[in-house]
């Protein structure tokens, strides 16, 4: 445990880690307020769910664009701070909405909080190279995943109780606060972080490169370096999982144990302990494996998991049984965002960190919608358990075909 020691004594990472920490619980309370709102409202619609959900992800398309290309072109460490005290104030106006019989302006608050959200993930991704040294990255990398593990085992389990005894709009408020916390530490970080000039060489006689031509620019990026299409095309393809699973999934639960967010709660807090467990054994001893081999064998271990999850419950509805399996589908899964993580940040360049961790996004978000939407379709023709199923069967199948043709290299 000497080399978490020693990332931990990194004051600016420690900040950063801390700071996540309490937003990304609040972050989760506010998940499981709007899962009980919807619960209540519809008595438990996947579709119904699956509508106010893409209000959380639709920004990524509209907005992530732009906020990667002004990410690297602004001081990161100001976007981060800016961003939360925004998602602060908006977020302590959803209270105040929910008092409204229109729902219109619910919506658009909920839009505009994850419209904010697109300039902080890729700055908080994009400053871990400058606070930590290259050697240290996956290890990183590896904690910062663990921050949201530890917010979904706090934030989902105690949330999902908590939820269903004080209602939403307590989960809303400490969510708020939560955001403010993170500005706060985060503003105590002392690193110097580059950021590119709008004009390439400043002189040039040529005009300054607009944002399109950044946005231009990381695409193409993106296109040209195979290890970045390896790891867009795998993330597209679990977050498209994770869509299809987290709707028809809330819904399965629900249906099997009789309530609206409490085994939810207690479901993801071991989901999220096998995310903490597994993000910390890879983080320790995950060099000596090629990360793109990890990649491809977490997949395969993670679609036959889900398939098991599906299938053990609808015959033996047993929390005990469920909560063993999600604790192994979340130390299965998280390698592979572990890994990914890692080799974007050991083979971009430094000025091109917002816009690409802006794209990565846009394409998690993009697989995330489009399963969720087809997913909770589709479980209303056949049942839930069959989509959980079939979504493990691709998942293990992508995973097999890439170990068999892809050159695993470091």
């Amino acid at each position: 445990m000497s080399g978490w020691n020693e990332l931990l004594k990194n004051k600016n990472f420690f900040l950063l880690w801390l700071g996540q920490i309490v937003s990304q619980f609040g972050d989760r309370l506010n998940q499981m307020a709007l899962i009980a709102l919807v619960y209540k409202r519809t008595g438990g619609s996947a579709f119904e769910l699956a509508k106010i959900m893409s209000l959380t992800v639709v920004p990524s398309f509209l907005i992530s664009p732009f906020a990667g290309a002004y990410v690297d072109r602004w001081n990161r460490k100001f976007t981060m701070v800016a961003t939360d005290v925004i998602r602060a104030g908006l977020v302590l106006l959803i209270p105040l909405a929910m008092r409204n019989s229109s729902p219109l302006v619910l919506y658009v608050l909920i839009f505009l909080v994850f419209s904010a959200s697109c300039f902080f993930v890729p700055s908080k991704f994009s400053i871990i190279p400058d606070i930590v040294p290259r050697e240290k990255l996956l290890m990183a990398n590896s904690l910062t995943n663990v921050t949201m593990m530890i917010a979904a085992v706090l934030g989902v389990g105690i949330g999902g109780t908590l939820i269903e005894m004080v209602g939403p709009r307590t989960g809303f408020m400490l969510d708020s606060l939560t955001f403010l916390f993170s500005a706060l530490l985060i503003s105590s970080l002392t690193v110097k972080v580059s950021v590119i000039s709008p004009a390439e060489n400043v002189s040039s006689p040529l005009p300054p490169r607009s944002v399109f031509f950044d946005i231009r620019e990381g695409i193409h990026y993106v296109l040209s370096h195979p290890y970045l299409r390896l790891i867009f095309l795998t993330i597209f393809i679990l977050m498209s999982a994770a869509g299809g699973v987290y709707i028809v999934g809330i819904v399965f639960i629900q249906r099997i144990f009789g309530s609206a967010t409490r085994d939810l709660g207690i479901l993801s807090v071991f989901l999220g302990g096998g995310f903490f467990l597994g993000a910390l054994l890879y983080g320790r001893f995950g060099a000596r494996v090629s990360k793109v081999r990890v990649i491809f064998i977490s997949m395969i271990s993670g679609g036959v998991l889900l398939g098991l999850f599906a299938v053990a419950l609808k015959v033996y509805a047993d929390l005990r049984l469920a909560a063993g399996l999600s604790l192994l589908t979340g130390l299965s899964l998280v390698p592979v965002f572990i890994s990914g993580n890692t080799l974007v940040h050991e083979v971009i360049k430094a000025k091109m960190r917002g816009r690409i961790f802006s794209s990565l996004g846009i394409v998690m978000n993009l697989g995330f919608l489009i399963s969720m939407f087809v997913a909770s379709k589709v479980s209303e023709m056949i049942e839930p358990m069959w989509v959980i199923l079939i979504i493990g069967v691709l998942f293990m199948g992508f995973g097999i075909y890439g170990l068999s043709n892809f050159k695993a290299r470091r």
